[in-house]
């Protein structure tokens, strides 16, 4: 009973220290949620590779034991998904999507928004500005261990101060674009901001 009012407590306390948005509960537990079956890599260092395309100079592919050879960082923060919860303090490992820059093709001048491209066909859009924030990461580790399969395994999108979808999940390839393009779940009625402070969860 004690622990039940020290959660509470905690909740609480996150709100009133302002990390916790509108609408969204805290939660301990890391809930699953996707459309479709999970991808499975039986040899993913022979049947996995993440591409680059667009307004770049010229397009890419990395392997995975090449995309596994970048350097590497660990960031800490909070995630808020469309369904109304919230976790704090997790954290995460990967490339930070900024020096990841620097191992691909330069940039046009053009380039303003990106679709992250995963498995199945799905997609998410982000601006460019959101994804050099330095929180932002090609993420394959959480809390230490690598990603399991339901959230992303070998390797997902971390977008930070927007709601989770846009951390999409299972990435094979970033298409660079100088223009705004809906994503998969933005095309049927997600708001494509996904602000959480500003509650856009859906379309107007």
């Amino acid at each position: 009973m004690f622990k039940a009012y020290k959660k509470q407590d905690d909740q609480n306390t996150a709100a009133e220290a302002g990390r916790v948005p509108p609408g969204q509960y805290v939660t301990d537990k890391f809930p699953v949620l996707h459309y479709g079956n999970v991808p499975s890599y039986p040899d993913v260092e022979q049947n996995w590779d993440l591409r680059v395309w667009g307004e770049l100079e010229t397009t890419a592919r990395l392997s995975f034991a090449e995309f596994r050879a970048l350097p590497t960082v660990e960031i800490v923060t909070d995630i808020h998904c469309v369904t109304r919860w919230s976790k704090l303090d997790t954290r995460w490992g990967g490339m930070r999507f900024s020096d990841f820059l620097q191992a691909i093709p330069a940039l046009l001048p053009t380039a303003t928004h990106v679709i992250a491209h995963c498995e199945y066909g799905f997609t998410a859009n982000v601006p460019l500005e959101v994804l050099l924030h330095p929180d932002a990461l090609l993420a394959y580790t959480y809390e230490g261990e690598e990603l399991t399969p339901e959230h992303g395994y070998p390797l997902r999108l971390l977008t930070p101060g927007k709601y989770f979808w846009k951390s999409a999940k299972w990435l094979r390839g970033l298409e660079f674009l100088s223009h705004d393009k809906l994503g998969f779940w933005e095309r049927y009625g997600y708001n494509n901001h996904a602000d959480p402070w500003k509650e856009e969860r859906y379309a107007e």
